[in-house]
């Protein structure tokens, strides 16, 4: 799949409001068949646009009321021990996203705990421990005012071919 044309890019802005619409009902909202929509759905998951489906969990009603953001200075003498710290952080599962980052810091990751105990805990066990971190600066979310949004996809618009 080379490009995307208005009706991939109509299923992937009705995927991401709603990824549990059946195929019926995802056609109808963009105006095609049901078989030619199933068909740009699995072409689109086989071209790695969709990645998968989950659902999104509300963090405080599972007791995560702790959301911190963790930049993460690590020494780079050499890429084995970078895929080591990255594996290392990938088996965390209170690390809800790592990015590398730009400017002052290796990576950035988002970290979510109970409270501040249990927060402090984990940093002083886990993170302080990982392999070949340097440092680490914390600061923590004092409210969520956008999280977990769907992706814009209005620049490729113009660029989408009409079928």
């Amino acid at each position: 799949m080379e490009t995307l044309d208005r009706f991939d890019l109509a299923i992937l802005r009705e995927l991401q409001l709603d990824a549990r619409l059946t195929n019926a009902e995802l056609a109808q909202r963009v105006g095609l068949s049901a078989a030619p929509c199933w068909r740009r759905v699995r072409a689109l998951e086989a071209a790695g646009y969709i990645l998968g489906y989950h659902a999104q969990l509300n963090r405080q009603k599972l007791g995560l009321g702790v959301l911190a953001f963790v930049r993460l200075d690590a020494e780079r003498n050499s890429a084995d021990a970078m895929r080591q710290l990255e594996e290392a952080v990938r088996q965390l599962p209170e690390v809800t996203s790592c990015h590398y980052i730009s400017g002052t810091g290796t990576f950035e990751l988002q970290v979510v705990a109970e409270d501040l105990d249990h927060f402090s805990r984990f940093a002083l066990q886990h993170l302080a421990n990982l392999p070949q971190v340097k440092d680490l600066h914390t600061s923590f979310s004092l409210g969520e005012v956008k999280a977990g949004g769907a992706l814009p996809l209005g620049h490729l618009d113009a660029a989408a071919p009409r079928r």
